[in-house]
């Protein structure tokens, strides 16, 4: 997985996420799943302009509130890290991940980090909105 092409970086990508995407609250972060047909056109409006190719897209927030800035990078690199580890058993490719860091975070370990990410990806709306993506692009072919 590389760092660059799998990182959400565009506002436009970020809104979507947050404002299309299921959420799901786990202990000390919030996470936005979005998922995104395979299919091109784009039947779901998340992606209008573009062709995705790799995935899945992890956006991170971290606020001010979770620390001084080496922490706040620190943070990011173990998300992204856990991110790594985990989405590629648990998401398809065509799907859009967001983040929210809070400040309790900071006091996790990187196993726990990865096992909070597994659970809230295992969660029963995250699982129901990657079904509903992945029959519908079916049903288009």
């Amino acid at each position: 997985m590389s760092a660059d092409s799998t990182r959400i970086s565009r506002k436009s990508d970020f809104t979507r996420t947050l404002s299309k995407g299921v959420r799901v609250s786990a202990r000390d972060l919030s996470i936005q799943v979005a998922p995104v047909g395979a299919e091109w056109p784009d039947r779901t409006d998340l992606r209008p302009d573009v062709v995705l190719h790799g995935g899945p897209w992890l956006g991170l927030i971290i606020s001010k509130k979770v620390g001084n800035a080496v922490i706040r990078h620190r943070t990011a690199r173990r998300l992204r890290h856990a991110f790594a580890a985990v989405a590629s058993d648990e998401l398809p490719r065509e799907t859009y991940v967001v983040i929210r860091a809070f400040p309790g975070i900071v006091d996790r370990s990187s196993t726990e980090l990865a096992e909070v990410l597994r659970s809230a990806l295992r969660h029963r709306k995250v699982v129901a909105a990657v079904r509903a993506a992945s029959t519908e692009a079916e049903v288009v072919r």
